[in-house]
């Protein structure tokens, strides 16, 4: 199923899509002096870069790719920490050992961010990296966040693959950290089907991040520049297809953003009209948010899963993929000294948060995120109002 940014297809794309294919330039290098190369995805680095508020941005194959260049443009070693919470997409955890690098699985709180307190405890002198996730568009904690940071001298990496387009305080999601790692895959507030996009405002880090994902390559290469590479890198590159797609989608993501915040904002408040005994929300750091997804939390387990069978949906915990106890490939990891350093339960805060929320879907409709009943972006008014009211009418034999 899809994202925000699927309800919003159109003739936009459409021609940005077909000036690449009439010019004959897929790669994102071409001819500056042809007329015909249209040079989409170095356009679509520097608008992103421009409506995020950065210096400069790397159009990449993936949000994963776009951690794993954050993570090696910072300079992380083999055995070097990364905090990040148990309650985020594997790519979170993943990208770290690509690169060498430990993750440390941080408890989230109320707001399914991470968990500032935790992670302060969760600090060693091997931590090199928190890299707090904005999850489900929820902007984290940022101001205790970065106050850790900076109290123990550690660099943060955003990601900020859910919540494109958010802010925290007046500032863009994303323009916090040393990087940041924004996703563009089907799911999310705007899309390309794949894609990624990384920001800096440190030059050294863009291009130590463009070397990585283009073979070692300075910025902005024309032709292959023997000589001049910096770094081994890989190829991450992102090809026109991709980034004309993506340019269509974000030249429209206020509109997107604004939609979602409306459609959310009526379907809480008709589901706050019912006056459900031991139902509350979860918390939200600052208005900012992207609003993808309204999560319902009950006071106790029990009542949770009786509401969500009553919805034929399902508490977060049994959600799918973004739950650390669900990535079995993540549990049955063991790290080059042949510690097995996750395991079930492990972060007893976070389950039992999990345990007592439901997702219901807004702009992302999604059973991996549990996220089975709900609305879209497209449902009308008064199709809203029916749902918070069928959500009042089968919850509420249940909260008494």
């Amino acid at each position: 199923m899809p994202g925000p940014g699927f309800f919003f297809f159109g003739d936009e794309e459409r021609k940005e899509v077909m000036d690449v294919l009439e010019s004959g330039y897929l790669s994102r290098y071409g001819k500056d002096d042809d007329l015909r190369f249209k040079q989409k995805v170095y356009t679509l680095e520097r608008e992103f870069a421009q409506k995020i508020g950065v210096n400069y941005c790397v159009a990449v194959n993936s949000g994963t790719s776009a951690l794993m260049a954050s993570l090696v443009a910072v300079g992380l070693q083999p055995g070097d920490e990364v905090l990040v919470p148990g309650y985020t997409f594997i790519a979170s955890m993943s990208s770290v050992i690509a690169v060498g690098g430990i993750p440390v699985l941080v408890e989230v709180d109320e707001s399914l961010t991470m968990d500032p307190q935790d992670a302060e405890r969760k600090i060693t002198p091997r931590t090199k990296v928190i890299m707090p996730v904005h999850m489900l568009g929820n902007p984290c904690d940022m101001e205790r966040i970065m106050a850790l940071a900076q109290k123990y001298n550690l660099i943060v990496i955003e990601d900020c693959c859910q919540a494109l387009g958010g802010s925290y305080r007046g500032q863009r999601l994303g323009t916090f950290g040393a990087c940041a790692a924004f996703s563009l895959n089907n799911y999310k507030v705007i899309n390309s089907g794949d894609g990624g996009l990384l920001v800096t405002n440190d030059e050294t880090l863009y291009r130590r991040a463009f070397a990585f994902h283009d073979q070692g390559h300075f910025p902005l290469r024309k032709g292959v520049e023997v000589g001049n590479r910096t770094l081994i890198g890989i190829n991450m590159r992102m090809n026109e297809l991709t980034g004309a797609f993506a340019l269509g989608q974000l030249r429209k993501l206020d509109v997107i953003l604004e939609t979602l915040r409306m459609k959310k904002a009526r379907l809480k408040a008709g589901i706050q009209a019912g006056g459900l005994e031991g139902v509350s929300f979860r918390r939200i750091n600052d208005p900012g948010e992207c609003c993808t997804l309204l999560t319902v939390q009950f006071e106790d387990e029990e009542l949770a899963e009786k509401a969500a069978k009553a919805l034929n949906s399902k508490v977060v915990y049994h959600s799918g993929w973004h739950v650390y106890n669900n990535m079995e490939h993540l549990l049955n990891f063991r790290d080059a000294s042949g510690t097995q350093r996750y395991r079930k339960n492990m972060l007893p805060h976070t389950d039992s948060i999990l345990r007592r929320s439901i997702n219901l879907s807004v702009g992302v409709v999604d059973p991996g995120l549990g996220a089975d009943f709900g609305i879209n972006p497209l449902t009308p008014e008064e199709e809203i109002d029916r749902k918070a009211e069928e959500f009042i009418r089968l919850v509420k034999p249940i909260t008494g």
